[in-house]
């Protein structure tokens, strides 16, 4: 028995999953190439493809007549966030992968408490992918904001693109692999999933501080260091890493590396029940650029965090947060 959707974002997710299917098919594309598209024809609202005939009018119909006329950011984020998670599970590249949701949101939390006493904001993700996690932190923050996104991977970028547009959020995207090529200005907070493995351009890695004295370098540690370049003295960087990243060959250097230029506001663990197995458990780093004015906190902001379904203990942790925040002067 088919149970009728029930919400916006179900309703919407529904039309951009059947229109994404039939441009599949008649396109013979994959299906986040055929989201893409999907994308631009809500945005547009119309249908561009040459489809058979009564589907592209059922389709047609649907979204002049069906799709919600208010449609919320994250309604319409939430929407593409399931169908790209979809077409992920066809997708073989390894670095197809989602932010969590809950993950996502309360990076967003985050960045909007750290900034709150700035009127405007400009934000970087260095690898944006579909730029999920950089749209849940834009539509948690209150200021003018402008986004930048950077991302070697042309189909997810294209999602990116549409996704923002839709969303109406600033946001400009740059196809570029970000640790040979940042071609973005001077940024207040850097948000990132960091992509984990190792980097393939040893040429590229050479000029890096954080380049591996034998082997393949870490594309993870180069990232860091190339956004910490792009970073406004005083900025922030709320990094998603692995659990096992301090225990990575060349973390001595890292860590020293980190002194030199930031201090660390916190290491908040993830709930362990997010992942399959402790070995992919994650953390969110919370960074700030040394600086004018810039002070060491009195005390690291260190926690495990509950479950997310766990309401009243998550509650019961912001309120933690909440309180490090204000004492150590972020606050309002």
């Amino acid at each position: 028995m088919n149970v009728e959707p029930v919400t916006k974002v179900e309703k919407l997710f529904e039309w951009i999953d059947e229109m994404a299917l039939a441009i599949q098919k008649h396109k013979d594309i994959t299906y986040l190439e055929a989201l893409a598209e999907t994308g631009e024809n809500l945005l547009d609202l119309e249908i561009k493809q040459l489809l058979p005939f009564e589907e592209k009018k059922k389709l047609e119909q649907q979204l002049k007549e069906e799709i919600p006329k208010e449609v919320q950011k994250e309604d319409v984020r939430k929407s593409f966030q399931l169908a790209v998670i979809k077409g992920m599970k066809e997708a073989v590249q390894p670095h197809h992968a989602m932010t969590p949701d809950a993950v996502a949101l309360f990076i967003g939390y985050l960045a909007q408490k750290l900034t709150a006493q700035k009127d405007t904001l400009t934000v970087l993700d260095p690898a944006v992918g579909s730029a999920n996690l950089l749209s849940a932190v834009l539509n948690q923050l209150s200021q003018t904001v402008v986004g930048y996104g950077v991302e070697v991977d042309e189909t997810l970028l294209h999602i990116a693109y549409v996704l923002s547009e839709l969303q109406e959020h600033h946001v400009e995207l740059f196809h570029q692999d970000s640790i040979e090529e940042l071609a973005v200005p001077p940024v207040d907070v850097v948000v990132s999933d960091l992509p984990i493995g190792y980097y393939p351009k040893d040429d590229v890695a050479e000029s890096f501080q954080l380049k591996a004295e034998t082997n393949r370098s870490y594309v993870h540690y180069l990232m860091i260091e190339k956004t910490l370049q792009h970073v406004k003295d005083g900025g922030f960087l709320l990094l998603l890493i692995p659990n096992t990243m301090f225990e990575m060959d060349g973390n001595d250097r890292l860590q020293k590396y980190i002194k030199e230029h930031a201090f660390t506001l916190g290491l908040l663990q993830l709930p362990a029940s997010m992942f399959t197995s402790e070995q992919f458990g994650k953390s969110i780093w919370m960074l700030q650029k040394k600086g004018e004015g810039v002070k060491q906190p009195n005390q690291a902001l260190l926690a495990e965090l509950p479950s997310f379904s766990r309401y009243e203990a998550l509650l019961d942790m912001t309120k933690q947060i909440d309180k490090w925040l204000k004492d150590q002067g972020f606050a309002k």
